[in-house]
């Protein structure tokens, strides 16, 4: 593991837009830090067109080969910002055009991330809700703080869900699972969330950032080409039959052993050392 403050000193700043979001990029890894701590992160009129357009950039960023999502302060993502619904600025949108709006939105954010070839991971140092919930749940992989917790938190503001979080929940947990916390909005600890399978590891508070952008930092340097491949490979895992999802695997494999990645592995195992990926 790489040292941290070492680590944070190679990044260097990229301009989202907005103060809301921050981003930092070093050889190999990016990190998104939603920056509304007031607000508990909540989404906003700001902080989500810049985190569209963050995603797109580093999806399409050779340099990136995996991104860390995290939130200053003492939360993750509050969701949408519920003070914000009640004062509604703006033209005013038929049904069908607010529909298209939303659609829209969503797979330019967690659909986005959904499909984000490169390995994301998401680090909780506190509450994901609703949405935020969602934005963690589209991520590969969740480390979360011990005092972190998560919630759907739709049925109490009279919401069916949005960004996704029906599937999202079903496919980490299971459905009787995902419509017991959709009906409850249950208010779920770090320790259950690690049970439940909805939190991958959970860590001290204080270690929570250390960790993960070392966590990330050793996805970053994988195989990209392979880690791209499995991604592939595990979404249709989700839709396909058995039979059907072999025959996807067959391919891309063969493109695997082909890749320079692959060569180098090889030649690692042989020369008993590890492998440095990305170097032809």
């Amino acid at each position: 593991a790489l040292d941290l403050t070492t680590l944070m000193m190679h990044f260097i700043d990229l301009d989202t837009g907005t103060d809301q979001l921050l981003a930092k990029k070093r050889a190999g890894l990016g990190i998104l830090t939603l920056n509304r701590p007031n607000a508990k992160n909540a989404l906003s009129s700001k902080l989500t067109p810049a985190l569209r357009k963050m995603i797109k950039q580093l999806g399409e960023d050779d340099e990136v080969g995996a991104v860390l999502n995290t939130g200053a302060g003492n939360a993750f993502c509050a969701g949408g910002d519920v003070k914000g619904m009640a004062n509604s600025d703006g033209p005013v949108l038929t049904a069908d055009q607010k529909i298209l709006k939303l659609v829209e939105g969503q797979r330019q954010l967690t659909g986005a991330l959904v499909k984000f070839r490169k390995p994301v991971v998401a680090a909780l140092p506190g509450p994901a809700v609703g949405a935020g919930l969602s934005l963690a749940l589209a991520c590969d992989i969740r480390i979360g703080s011990s005092s972190s917790f998560v919630t759907t938190g739709y049925a109490r503001v009279g919401l069916s869900g949005d960004y996704g979080i029906s599937s999202l929940l079903t496919r980490a947990i299971g459905s009787g699972r995902a419509r017991e916390l959709l009906f409850t909005s249950e208010r779920i600890d770090s320790e259950r969330c690690l049970e439940l399978g909805i939190y991958n590891r959970v860590v001290p508070d204080h270690e929570l950032l250390d960790y993960s952008i070392n966590f990330t930092d050793e996805l970053a340097r994988g195989p990209r080409k392979a880690l791209a491949l499995m991604k592939d490979n595990l979404e249709d895992a989700l839709v396909l039959n058995f039979e059907d999802s072999l025959d996807r695997e067959a391919p891309r494999l063969i493109e695997a052993m082909a890749s320079s990645d692959h060569k180098e592995a090889v030649r690692a195992f042989v020369e008993k050392r590890k492998p440095v990926f990305g170097v032809n």
